[in-house]
């Protein structure tokens, strides 16, 4: 209901414009700067990507002006439909869509690419704000909680299909929506402890992980129960029979994998376990063995994916970075130019256009995934600190906006944008400077690029477009 008369001029947030002018500039003059050597045609032919960025520029302002001529309630409206529609796209990007760089994620129109994978973050964002505005909707309660899960894997789940494994991470960052709002702890500790699991499969084989995961679970019965006899015996039953079983494979006796020795042994471990407990009526004993079942469950769920699902190159850098493996010629060679370009800027840079070893290609996608490079060389370390002074600038009043919303549903889109672009941000500049895998995502404002520059503007002017109107609606 209104309140008051709508002034979008003087309630919008103009330091926020600024502060995303600011980003834009500064983005599109390191990528005229790295590309300028490349000039073909003159300033205004197409075929420059400094050129080809300045008209998504210009498309991006547009689509801001038309996003805060649309009434602000239309986008709580339209939110489910518009999820809807970034799912029939995905969906149809695999089928008539053109492969780019190993990912089938790209649609092409004539001249121009776009990426469905971005704008589907917008949807996805828009459509759990929706859900988690909705009367008597707590993401304390388990229901809600796996209906919130789903929307935020659903898109996540066909672009892994592309496979776009960056962007497919993005979406890990809408947890802590969720957290906001109130997610209970417990879930989260469970998230990191699953990404940290993921970890440990990589590094190591997956039948150790299960034995620690094993004598965590006997020792948590053993302490939870105070019952320490039948675990003991437990564990004994099942190290007999599984090293009972790795015997008669090595005298060739048996010809099963090490694998099904293993998972019958714990079945068996268990059963006898579960006979135990239920004569004694111990029922401490059911949610040790779901936290064993479910880790066990999850390391078997990320070695399959790590080594079916991922591509090899994907695989390959996540190796090289945690020191599995060596690739001087290959990824290595790539992060270290990365690391030399920015390093040679030292203290104040090399001065606009002065850079070397990203105009002379050395550093690999050096407009895209790698443009924080040129930042780092041809303005320092000065600039590589204003860059992030000013993109946590922006981040910190995202938050404010945020937080004095009257709105449910503006608040929880509004740490949505907040929690992808933060994503973007830090992973883009750590993986530039080895302190995360290349997984190609671009840097917000900065990396060549419509797709992800239209989809971050919609972001943020949809926010600006909610908040101006805060005090004249409630949706």
């Amino acid at each position: 209901m209104e309140s008051r008369r709508v002034n979008i001029l003087r309630d919008t947030d103009w330091l926020t414009i600024f502060l995303y002018l600011l980003l834009v500039s500064f983005g599109w003059m390191n990528i005229y700067a790295v590309n300028f050597s490349d000039q073909v045609g003159g300033f205004f032919s197409l075929d420059n990507r400094y050129t080809m960025q300045l008209l998504w520029i210009a498309v991006s302002l547009v689509l801001a002006i038309v996003i805060f001529l649309i009434d602000s309630r239309f986008y709580s409206f339209f939110a489910y439909p518009a999820y809807g529609i970034a799912l029939f796209v995905l969906l149809l990007v695999l089928i008539i869509g053109t492969e780019i760089n190993g990912a089938k994620s790209w649609i092409v129109l004539g001249p121009i690419s776009l990426q469905p994978s971005e704008f589907a973050k917008v949807a996805t964002i828009l459509a759990l704000a929706k859900f988690l505005s909705g009367y008597n909707v707590k993401p304390s309660k388990f229901q809600n909680i796996l209906i919130s899960f789903g929307i935020i894997v659903s898109a996540p789940l066909l672009i892994m299909i592309q496979p776009d494994f960056g962007s497919t991470l993005v979406y890990a960052a809408l947890i802590f929506v969720l957290y906001r709002e109130g997610l209970p702890g417990w879930v989260l500790l469970l998230l990191v402890m699953s990404a940290t699991l993921f970890l440990l499969s990589v590094i190591y084989d997956e039948l150790y992980i299960y034995m620690a995961l094993i004598a965590i679970a006997v020792i948590g019965y053993g302490v939870y129960t105070r019952k320490i006899g039948h675990s003991l015996f437990a564990a004994f039953l099942f190290s007999l029979l599984y090293l009972g079983g790795i015997f008669l494979v090595r005298y060739n006796v048996l010809t099963i994998p090490p694998l099904l020795i293993f998972f019958l042994a714990l079945i068996t471990g268990t059963t006898v376990l579960i006979i135990i407990a239920i004569s004694k009526k111990i029922r401490q004993l059911f949610p040790v063995m779901l936290f064993l079942f479910v880790f066990i469950g999850m390391v078997y769920s990320f070695d399959y994916v790590f080594n079916h699902v991922i591509a090899q190159h994907q695989r390959d850098r996540v190796e090289v970075m945690l020191g599995l493996k060596s690739d001087p010629w290959g990824y290595e060679y790539n992060v270290n130019q990365s690391k030399i370009a920015i390093g040679s800027g030292g203290f104040s840079g090399k001065g606009f256009m002065q850079g070397t070893q990203t105009k002379l290609k050395y550093v690999p996608e050096n407009s895209t995934d790698f443009i924080f490079c040129t930042v780092g060389e041809e303005w320092g370390f000065l600039g590589s600190v204003g860059l992030i002074i000013a993109f946590t600038g922006l981040l910190l009043r995202l938050i404010i906006i945020s937080e004095r919303q009257r709105s449910k549903f503006s608040r929880i889109y509004g740490y949505g944008v907040v929690s992808v672009l933060f994503f973007h941000f830090a992973v883009n500049i750590a993986m530039t400077i080895a302190l995360f895998p290349v997984i190609g995502i671009p840097l917000p404002f900065f990396s060549y690029g419509g797709s992800s520059l239209m989809a971050f503007t919609m972001m943020i002017f949809i926010l600006l477009r909610l908040d101006s109107t805060r005090k004249s609606y409630l949706i």
